[in-house]
């Protein structure tokens, strides 16, 4: 039995105490960057099947208390492109995402961009570019956004290497991203899958800076009159030997990432702890 099938074993045989999210139905091995609605009862995420060449998002819904078998959203690609990293607007009328589909006013752009779509009365809206001022022609990914439309996602900083930033929206369009400074952006290290809460009083993130569990790890800042405060490792049990990536937080829990390595492809899982960032203070 190859390292793919073990792991897809122990998966299917977690009980709930372990963290692993709906084994078999939302955890098969390949998925990530999980979202959840406010009223809990709509979920999305991202099926990679392990891999990178394809990535599309997926819906559940609960019915009856029971998540049901998730399909594709209208509004991802059919037509070879990758979406990734969908995040329900704390308001639930909306979802962001990021997406490398051509974009008719700049066919030479190849990396992700971030897009909107609305949500009301259960039925999606067409995918909305965000626009050239929020957008770039690197690439805009990970993407979280606060309670007054403020985005904060990844991309690359002056020293090469994935930088949190945010653009807020004025008079409804996107402002130029400002790139976070110190303490939560440190170079050389990469910094990446924000997550902010709805009120922008802290930020969760990923980093590889020293003195981690694992490949990369889970940190939280607070956002006070001086700025961000020192990010804080979240330790035991969110951060492991393994990557944890695209962190979400709704009802009093942690949804997460959860990553290794198999060869030339990932096994990745969503996990879920309860989780109070107050502790972290």
């Amino acid at each position: 039995m190859n390292i793919s099938a073990l792991l897809l074993a122990a998966a299917l045989s977690a009980s709930p105490s372990d963290g692993l999210f709906e084994a078999g139905l939302v955890s098969d091995n390949g998925v990530f960057g999980f979202t959840i609605a406010p009223d809990g009862q709509h979920a999305l995420w991202v099926q990679s099947g392990g891999a990178r060449t394809k990535l599309v998002i997926v819906e559940s819904h609960k019915v009856d208390g029971k998540w049901q078998a998730p399909k594709p959203v209208p509004f991802s690609a059919t037509d070879g492109s990758r979406d990734i990293d969908p995040a329900f607007a704390p308001d639930g009328k909306s979802v962001i995402f990021q997406s490398n589909r051509p974009v008719p006013d700049k066919p030479q752009r190849k990396g992700f961009d971030i897009y909107a779509v609305a949500l009301q009365d259960g039925r999606w809206g067409p995918p909305v570019h965000l626009g050239h001022d929020i957008n770039s022609d690197e690439s805009e990914s990970s993407g979280s956004i606060a309670a007054d439309g403020t985005i904060y996602f990844m991309k690359n900083g002056a020293e090469g290497k994935s930088d949190l930033w945010r653009s807020r929206r004025v008079d409804g369009k996107y402002t130029a991203p400002e790139r976070l400074g110190e303490p939560v952006n440190s170079a050389p290290w990469r910094e990446s899958n924000p997550f902010v809460a709805p009120d922008q009083s802290y930020l969760l993130y990923f980093s590889d800076a020293p003195g981690g569990a694992g490949d990369v790890d889970l940190y939280i800042s607070f956002s006070g009159k001086d700025g961000w405060s020192a990010p804080k490792n979240l330790g035991a049990p969110f951060n492991t030997a393994q990557a944890e990536f695209t962190p979400f937080v709704h009802g009093g829990r942690l949804y997460l990432a959860r990553q290794a390595k198999d060869g030339e492809r990932f096994i990745e899982n969503i996990y879920a702890y309860p989780f109070d960032p107050q502790r972290y203070r």
